[in-house]
């Protein structure tokens, strides 16, 4: 198999996607941090590459003494932000490798909070037991059925509950994942739901993130019972040169790259 054909887009079966997912993401956990941890921090909220950050957004409210839940945590650096700000939140994650991060960083920083390994579409948590969920660019683009996780999350989450989520904005699928002049071209149909795939040289999936429209998350939303609130499109800071994989000044000036769900389950 060549290299070419070692990415692609295809229909994965939700077997696959665990597997090739949890195995990315401890296999790549020491490189993601070493590439991104200065960036995100050990105890701070980063919504995205723009660089938007939570203590200046204020997407989830007031936090003071509220259960939050972070779902898809990583290395839970915003977990224990939010701890910082009075809030009393559990992280969890599916990837091993992502978690014994989050236990590093809650040595080396001071700030310890409660981390689980858990499966995003089978929360092990009872009903209505958190006051706030929230995730930046966790576990929804890598699951096959994002409408079951949504239901999920709305099932943990309290009447008037509020659940914020990031994303890889739509539009970006219609571009190639370059940083630079080629990823200006358009060259995907915005319509094509195939899942990104990155597979080995047996052609099973090692890597899948799926796509979703702008209006298929809003579906998802509203019928797992969310009410939108909002939806924010972060622009591209003045003076900010980072690049992050596809994210680049080039791009982050011309469309947005991220999109911010804010959303809440409204009161009984």
């Amino acid at each position: 198999m060549d290299d070419d054909s070692r990415v692609t887009r295809r229909r994965v079966g939700d077997a696959e996607v665990r597997r090739a997912n949890r195995g990315w993401w401890d296999a790549d956990a020491d490189d993601y941090q070493a590439e991104h941890g200065t960036f995100l921090g050990d105890v701070d909220f980063v919504w995205c590459p723009e660089g938007l950050r939570e203590a200046d957004a204020h997407l989830l409210g007031d936090v003071t003494g509220r259960r939050v839940l972070e779902v898809g945590c990583g290395a839970a650096a915003a977990a224990r932000w939010l701890a910082t700000q009075g809030a009393r939140p559990v992280a969890f994650d599916l990837s091993a490798g992502m978690l014994r991060h989050a236990a590093k960083a809650a040595d080396t920083s001071g700030v310890r909070v409660p981390l689980v390994q858990a499966d995003a579409l089978a929360l092990p948590f009872a009903d209505q037991s958190f006051d706030v969920a929230c995730t930046a660019f966790g576990a929804i683009p890598f699951v096959d059925d994002s409408a079951a996780l949504l239901a999920e999350v709305h099932r943990v989450l309290r009447p008037g509950g509020r659940w914020v989520f990031s994303v890889t904005h739509p539009m970006r699928w219609i571009f190639l994942d370059d940083p630079g002049e080629g990823g200006l071209k358009a060259v995907h149909s915005y319509f094509d739901r195939s899942p990104y795939v990155e597979q080995d040289e047996n052609g099973v999936a090692t890597y899948v993130e799926q796509h979703r429209t702008l209006g298929d998350r809003i579906r998802e939303l509203v019928g797992a019972g969310f009410r939108l609130l909002d939806l924010v499109e972060p622009e591209w800071p003045p003076g900010h040169e980072g690049i992050w994989g596809q994210w680049s000044p080039l791009r982050g000036r011309l469309f947005p790259g991220t999109a911010i769900f804010v959303t809440e389950r409204p009161a009984d």
